[in-house]
């Protein structure tokens, strides 16, 4: 339930942001529009100026003078604005019939068509960049003041490429990383898909890493590439009445040692506590500033009833921004990650990366928002705005049905100085939206087949 109702709502909240910049721009350039949209198929609830709120679909020969339907539909995967004298997502060409009207779509200056088509992507940008900026100015930002690995587990792809743990990175290429974050730009998002070369200190030797752009391009799907160093694992939540609860663990909570030993992961804590099921383990913790010992036993399932992270315990620089600062950063994540998003998609035309990997549908949306809720209104946040610039990414591509489309359409029409006849653009559309419903259904596949 928790997967459905945040996708709802992610879906929601990105559908009615592009939706309402095609529909403001709209009004501005004094066209008319007949229906806005949350989801698509069946009319399930909406409101309109003549017969007010209703269920169900409209009378079939209502006339709304001109006002919006504004209604939710069956399918929640979009939504759409209907704009008269406009072929869309609903095929509907009985306007053609008729002479062109002013407020109508068809009537309109080649700029006009341009700004309306466009809007959408112009809103989920907008969206971005207030995200990226009010994260940017409200909170600042934390920096981890290391460049070490922290614990290296047999399988990842820190073992792959050669890195251990307690690795020191030094230098990427010709840049010199003075903290994480610059670790990871430095190792993924600069030049993503070359191949990198790290220099580590590993006790007193110093040592050259030679990493595949692929490698690097295939780890990038994973959020978590590299294990920070100078970590410790955090509880989050402790069950009631558990073995944890009455060992008197709390929330916050950082574990030191476990049964006498150093414990640096999260999966460190798992694999102990699972292998001594019914046993009584000693246990130092770090509580605030005190050191607390105690014991915790296992049960006989080999849990102890507690939610756990890995937190980040070494030295932190806090740094805070005006609002200008704030918007150029925010302007900059979205240049970063735009370029990651295009890199992505030509791994995946090269072959670097495989189709299910780089993409994902509901299902896959549904679980990185449940997941970034877990963690928090900011990490939430960060994910709609992700989401937000690859939906404005994905939908100006020059693709039938998509606005990048439309746009294609309007700037042919616009430089011929005369429309295409309309039996071409609705089997444009109506191809455009079989390939697009197949890409869906296959996108879907994989998200089933991964889970």
């Amino acid at each position: 339930m928790d997967y459905i109702i945040y996708f709802i709502i992610t879906i929601g909240i990105l559908v009615f942001i592009h939706e309402l910049g095609h529909f403001l721009a709209a009004k501005i350039c004094r066209m008319r529009t007949d229906v806005f949209a949350i989801g698509f198929g069946k009319r399930l609830v909406g409101w309109n100026k003549i017969n007010g709120f209703t269920f169900g679909d409209l009378p079939k020969d209502i006339d709304l003078k001109g006002h919006t339907d504004y209604r939710l539909s069956l399918l929640p995967l979009g939504g759409y604005v209907k704009i008269a004298g406009m072929i869309d997502e609903s095929f509907d060409n009985s306007f053609a019939k008729e002479e062109p009207k002013p407020y109508e779509f068809r009537s309109k200056p080649t700029i006009q068509k341009l700004f309306v088509i466009t809007a959408g992507v112009m809103m989920n940008l907008t969206l971005t960049l207030a995200v990226f900026a009010g994260i940017n100015f409200f909170q600042g930002k934390q920096v981890f003041k290391t460049t070490e690995i922290g614990e290296v587990r047999e399988g990842t792809f820190a073992a792959n490429v050669g890195f251990q743990t307690g690795d020191k990175i030094i230098q990427i290429n010709n840049s010199i990383p003075q903290h994480w974050e610059e670790v990871l730009n430095d190792l993924v998002l600069d030049n993503l898909g070359s191949d990198k070369i790290v220099k580590i200190k590993r006790g007193e030797e110093v040592i050259d890493i030679n990493i595949p752009g692929s490698e690097i391009t295939n780890a990038a799907q994973d959020s978590f590439i590299l294990p920070i160093g100078e970590s410790k694992p955090m509880i989050m939540d402790v069950l009631k009445d558990s073995p944890a609860s009455d060992a008197g663990i709390q929330p916050y909570d950082i574990f030191l040692s476990l049964n006498a030993k150093e414990v640096l992961s999260g999966q460190q804590i798992i694999d102990i506590v699972s292998d001594n099921k019914d046993v009584e383990l000693p246990l130092v913790i770090l509580r605030d500033k005190d050191t607390v010992r105690t014991s915790v036993t296992p049960g006989i399932d080999g849990k102890i009833g507690i939610t756990i992270n890995d937190a980040y315990a070494g030295e932190i620089d806090f740094q805070t921004y005006g609002l200008f600062k704030s918007f150029v950063l925010g302007v900059e994540d979205i240049i970063q990650y735009t370029k990651l998003t295009f890199s992505s998609i030509g791994s995946v035309i090269k072959g670097d990366i495989e189709f299910g990997s780089a993409f994902g549908g509901p299902v896959r949306i549904a679980q990185f928002a449940a997941r970034s809720a877990d963690l928090g209104l900011i990490s939430f946040l960060r994910f709609l705005a992700l989401l937000s610039l690859t939906l404005a990414i994905l939908n100006i591509m020059p693709f039938p049905v998509l606005d990048g489309g439309h746009f294609v359409i309007i700037l042919i029409e616009g430089i011929i100085r005369r429309e295409l006849p309309l039996r071409f653009k609705i089997a444009i559309q109506n191809a455009g939206f079989f390939l697009l419903l197949l890409l869906m259904a296959f996108i879907i596949y994989n998200d089933i087949i991964n889970l």
